[in-house]
């Protein structure tokens, strides 16, 4: 039986978890997937959607699809920690953990004449990196042939761009740098080109062109940052945008599996609420927010003031993050929302566990709403934003887990993809705020 006939449309619900196989792929491919960009919003696909060359041929159960996705998950926390650790400059991560990072990607062009990639969005990183032809252990995904650009130039040593990127070096005057991380190292030449974004040229944008990867291997797909940092999207391109973008990330329900990344205030939502965004000195491109407590139900649980509070010295605090699946919380909030929704979901129950996820039912539930409570603004999670189901197993399961207890990662908060999809989420860097407003991505 094919992972077509034997899962239930509410397993969809793991589009953006499993490795999903859709009979009607060609279809999709011939009328969404191909649809160009208009203006300044982009299409955004999950990487292992129909409109996706980097889904997996084969299909993965639907158990081992949440163990190697809450596994992956982990990766990303270890990642998102080293970025407020207590040092001022931390390497990015390395090429195991890089591949962590993708789950939705947009089409960009670069070059003149143009080449079209695809490249991951990431809210947690700034710079764009892409895999060049002649990499040395790279995928055999498509690469950016600079050689085929009458755009492309190399950054000098005595650029500013160059003080920018950990451990720089100079090579024939041009600047290159290694990234070492995890046992993994990436060698790249700082470069610049014409990024073409839907309709919007961006003419010289510095991004890294990687060359050599030892230890591990780089995604297929290249890498969007749209973080705060000076080599971000958001920093290169401040006339065009206005440091101001949002994106929407589609449910199982979208039958093309398709959102979209709008880029600059115009036809952002009026009607919206917003939170303050905070800043962390030592690592001001992770988006921090002021949350204040959850609610499960119509009960705000006893969460200890000191598990939800911003403090830029540890990195402790929530944050809005693209890159990860499953919201995190720390020990004793995730301890209060569990403990909770085991009550309101019927404590004559019997509760199972499946990797990570320590509260799963193998009978029908109603499950009742979770509301995070930010400074200025709720967000209310229906259902789909809040369980994933399995007929095949009838088995569903809360799915939220407990941050990592060790290490600086135990006080971040992340609030993930899957809690965020079927909502538009506004980053107006200017105003210093976050806002989030329902929408059916599509």
């Amino acid at each position: 039986m094919t992972m077509a006939t034997s899962l239930s449309p509410s397993l969809l619900l793991l589009f953006s978890i499993a490795l999903v196989f859709i009979p009607s792929a060609q279809a999709l491919s011939s009328k969404y997937c191909d649809a160009p960009d208009k203006g300044s919003t982009l299409q955004v696909f999950h990487v292992y959607s129909p409109c996706s060359p980097f889904r997996a041929s084969k299909p993965v159960s639907w158990e081992d699809t949440i163990l190697q996705m809450e596994s992956k998950d982990q990766a990303r926390l270890q990642y998102l920690a080293s970025l407020v650790a207590r040092k001022s400059i931390v390497p990015i991560a390395s090429g195991r953990q890089i591949l962590q990072i993708p789950t939705y990607i947009v089409r960009a062009q670069i070059g003149t004449p143009p080449q079209t990639l695809l490249m991951a969005m990431d809210t947690s990183n700034d710079a764009a990196w892409v895999p060049c032809s002649g990499c040395e252990g790279c995928s055999s995904a498509t690469l950016f042939d600079a050689t085929k650009s009458t755009t492309f130039k190399p950054v000098p040593c005595q650029s500013p761009q160059c003080q920018q990127v950990p451990n720089p070096s100079c090579g024939g005057g041009a600047c290159s740098f290694n990234l070492t991380y995890g046992g993994s190292t990436v060698a790249a030449n700082l470069s610049q080109e014409t990024l073409m974004l839907a309709a919007d040229p961006v003419p010289s944008y510095t991004f890294g062109c990687i060359g050599k990867v030892t230890g591990g291997s780089l995604p297929p797909q290249g890498l969007l940052g749209l973080g705060r940092g000076p080599l971000s999207l958001l920093s290169q391109t401040q006339s065009l945008y206005q440091s101001t973008f949002s994106y929407c990330l589609p449910s199982f329900k979208s039958a093309n599996f398709s959102g979209s990344l709008r880029l600059g205030p115009i036809g952002q939502p009026k009607r919206i609420k917003y939170t303050q965004l905070l800043r962390n000195p030592r690592r001001s491109s992770l988006y921090y927010v002021n949350m204040i407590g959850i609610r499960v139900g119509r009960r705000v649980v006893d969460i200890p003031p000191s598990a939800l509070a911003f403090d830029p010295s540890t990195g402790a605090g929530t944050i809005f993050d693209s890159g990860t699946v499953y919201t995190r919380l720390v020990q004793p909030a995730y301890t209060a929302v569990r403990d909770e929704f085991r009550r309101r979901v019927g404590a004559n129950l019997t509760v199972t566990s499946l990797g990570g996820f320590d509260t799963c039912y193998s009978v029908p539930i109603v499950a009742p709403a979770v509301t995070l409570l930010f400074s200025g603004m709720n967000v209310t999670l229906p259902p789909d934003n809040i369980l994933i189901h399995s007929s095949a197993g009838s088995t569903t399961c809360l799915a939220m887990a407990a941050a990592p207890a060790e290490g600086v990662s135990s006080v971040l908060n992340v609030i993930a993809n899957l809690q965020q999809q079927n909502h538009r989420i506004l980053f107006d860097i200017p105003n210093s705020r976050l806002g989030v407003a329902r929408e059916s991505c599509t």
